[in-house]
């Protein structure tokens, strides 16, 4: 990794980067900024992925989009990040059917500068498999990294934001609903 990874309590990066926001002609990119889900009073989720036209990564890309509806109910910002360009994000969701009405932005890091100081970048130039929830403050309060094999659970980051978002004591696999501890 290119540094250490960045963990809870801390700050989210600036940046200001294009994106791959849709496949219709003319509106395809838009500048995705760290303010925009701050200004909004959101808080954000964003999920890195390795790289476009791969394998493990339209599966999780694809599970985050049928869950959009359930981030955007818990009041998020969704953002889907790899090194690839925008053009790129747009000809992988043009050719694959599962990406094509995604409800969330792709966006392109080619400087490989956020993933950098997010300190997630491999030795390969490419990003790991990452998630970060971030508070509508901008201080990250969960990071979960896994190796590039293994896909992420979409299920556990909804219920991690639960846990967080109650701002109370959350007991091991406490689910949305359930009692909180009150010591």
């Amino acid at each position: 990794m290119s540094g250490r990874v960045l963990s809870v309590g801390q700050q989210f990066p600036e940046f200001s980067m294009n994106a791959c926001v849709s496949i219709e002609k003319g509106k395809e990119f838009k500048t995705i900024t760290n303010e925009d889900h701050k200004k909004a009073g959101q808080w954000m989720v964003m999920f890195w992925y390795p790289k476009d036209f791969t394998f493990i990564c339209p599966t999780e890309i694809a599970e985050f989009n049928n869950n959009a509806s359930e981030f955007a109910d818990r009041d998020v910002m969704l953002i889907g990040a790899s090194t690839d360009t925008e053009e790129v994000h747009l000809a992988w969701r043009k050719d694959h059917d599962d990406l094509r009405d995604l409800k969330f932005p792709l966006l392109a890091d080619t400087s490989k500068a956020l993933a950098s100081e997010l300190g997630i970048l491999q030795p390969g130039s490419v990003a790991y498999r990452a998630t970060f929830i971030v508070d509508p403050h901008g201080t990250i309060q969960w990071v979960s990294v896994n190796n590039d094999s293994v896909g992420r659970n979409v299920a556990e980051v909804l219920r991690t934001l639960d846990a967080i978002q109650t701002d109370e004591l959350c007991p091991c696999n406490w689910e949305k609903g359930e009692d909180t501890l009150n010591p």
